[in-house]
């Protein structure tokens, strides 16, 4: 495959690859009995949408110039507002309910996401596509930080919930 073939591939299954995140969390918030929960959910949405808006940029800039358009996204998580979700949702939900099921799922998602645009970022020869990459992969990284670090307490919830520790 051509180096131009592989990177509009590429290009179309971020595309996808986030559609079907925001589809998933959109779903998540809608079908979540906790306020908390539907607050992240739809925080994620919303940045699956903001990660669309920037691929179909780069997409039609590629198709028509076959280049990348300089990276000046910046992304920044608010620390305090999920912090306060965080703790929220652990008061809010069950370690075995829909939003931690939904939690888990959420974390494959971002697995994938962040192995897609890794492997990308490490194959790109245009500098642009390059730290294109790289930035999309550190934005998902900190939604599965996010997402693994509020797993992880519920996991704990439950365990101490059901008295499984062993000593």
């Amino acid at each position: 495959m051509e180096q131009n073939d592989k990177t509009v591939e590429v290009l179309k299954t971020a595309i996808l690859l986030e559609r079907r995140g925001k589809a998933f969390y959109t779903q998540a918030a809608r079908n979540s009995e906790s306020k908390s929960a539907t607050k992240i959910f739809e925080m994620m949405a919303e940045e699956e949408d903001e990660h669309i808006d920037f691929l179909v940029k780069q997409f039609k800039n590629y198709q028509e110039h076959h280049e990348f358009l300089i990276n000046q996204t910046h992304h920044e998580e608010d620390e305090t507002v999920v912090q306060i979700l965080t703790e929220k949702i652990k008061n809010e939900i069950s370690a075995a309910g829909f939003e931690a099921a939904a939690i888990s799922a959420a974390i494959d998602f971002e697995n994938r996401a962040i192995e897609i645009y890794s492997k990308r970022a490490e194959e790109a020869t245009d500098e642009n596509e390059k730290e294109t990459y790289k930035m999309l992969a550190e934005w998902e990284k900190t939604h599965h930080h996010l997402l693994h670090k509020l797993n992880e307490d519920l996991k704990e919830q439950i365990w101490n919930d059901n008295n499984f520790w062993p000593f």
